[in-house]
């Protein structure tokens, strides 16, 4: 198995793909009990040539900050298409949710309050016990862009009342029964990045998640509280979004004056 892997390994050019592949096949062994070929000194070796030949950077899908978000919304049509699409976009920004977990909301699980709307996650992907957890979604500043105005706004024009909060919508605008797709919230991010005249390719539906925390770290939002919004168990994805929200929150060559 550690040749099969070392074979694999160096065939391959792409590290942070790697990296899972090799996170995977790891716990697939721990879990089984077996002996884990992950940790055979020629796999180590491979891998250890392989970051210093092409790097350990993250490659990754652009985060839709606060202004992209912004940009994106100005796009959408008056529509039943549009109403969904605005609740999705935002919703998924304010939540910071994985588009699975995105899709995976009923209205059940939507309690609209006057401080806002609080969202109940039943599973996700670092939660996989179904322990769930709570999200609150505050009101926003402008009505355009508040998340909770487009919850409600979906939920009074598509009459939804029970099952899947996010549904497919026909080329004809009709409603249609069943659940969106996650590849769906995907492509609804792609779409109004284009209409806004940014790169679709730089985007997907993990730009809504990364947006969120990336834009709130450049606001000053503490480690704590974007955790707390995100769900990370770990500090060290949350405070690669810090460094990027901080690049010139904190710049040292925006204070000498150019």
């Amino acid at each position: 198995m550690a040749l099969y892997l070392t074979a694999l390994i160096g065939a391959s050019r792409k590290t942070s793909t790697l990296q899972r592949r090799i996170s995977a096949i790891s716990q697939a062994h721990q879990a089984a009990g077996a002996e884990n070929p992950t940790r055979a000194a020629e796999v180590k070796t491979v891998m250890a040539g392989i970051r210093r030949t092409h790097g350990t950077a993250q490659e990754g899908k652009a985060p839709a900050v606060i202004d992209d978000i912004r940009l994106m919304v100005h796009q959408l049509p008056s529509s039943l298409l549009g109403d969904r699409d605005r609740a999705l976009l935002l919703v998924g920004f304010a939540g910071a949710f994985r588009r699975s977990e995105l899709v995976s909301l009923d209205v059940s699980e939507v309690d609209l309050t006057r401080d806002g709307a609080i969202i109940t996650l039943r599973r996700s992907k670092t939660d996989q016990e179904g322990q769930g957890r709570k999200v609150g979604i505050p009101y926003g500043s402008r009505p355009e862009t508040c998340p909770v105005r487009a919850l409600e706004r979906w939920l009074e024009v598509s009459g939804i009342t029970h099952g899947a909060l996010y549904r497919p919508i026909n080329r004809h605008g009709h409603l249609q029964p069943g659940r969106l797709s996650d590849k769906a919230v995907a492509l609804v991010v792609k779409r109004y990045a284009e209409a806004a005249g940014l790169d679709p390719a730089r985007y997907a539906g993990h730009s809504l998640r990364a947006g969120l925390a990336t834009s709130a770290a450049a606001a000053g939002a503490s480690e704590r509280a974007i955790m707390a919004q995100t769900g990370h168990r770990s500090v060290n994805m949350v405070r690669r979004y810090i460094r990027d929200g901080s690049l010139f929150r904190e710049n040292a060559a925006a204070a000498v004056g150019l």
